[in-house]
C-alpha cells in the first residue's frame, strides 16, 4: 500500500459520511456547536453497525475486513 492513499482507509468513508451529514444540518457558529453535532452524529453511527459495515464494502477498502 502506498504511504498516502486515503481513498484505501476506512477512515476516510467515515470522515465523508461525517462531512455528508455535516452539510445537511445548520452551520454551526461555534466551536463547541460543532463538537457536539460531529459527537452526536457519531454516536448514531455507533449505533448502527450495518452503516459501519458499509464502509468496509467499498472495492478499494476490503483488504481491511
Amino acid at each position: 500500500m502506498p504511504s498516502y492513499s486515503p481513498e484505501l482507509s476506512p477512515n476516510e468513508m467515515a470522515n465523508a459520511d461525517l462531512k455528508q451529514v455535516g452539510t445537511k444540518l445548520a452551520p454551526a457558529r461555534s466551536k463547541l456547536q460543532l463538537v457536539k453535532a460531529s459527537r452526536q452524529h457519531l454516536l448514531s453511527v455507533q449505533r448502527q453497525p450495518e452503516r459501519v459495515k458499509s464502509y468496509f464494502e467499498h472495492a478499494p477498502v476490503r483488504y481491511a475486513a
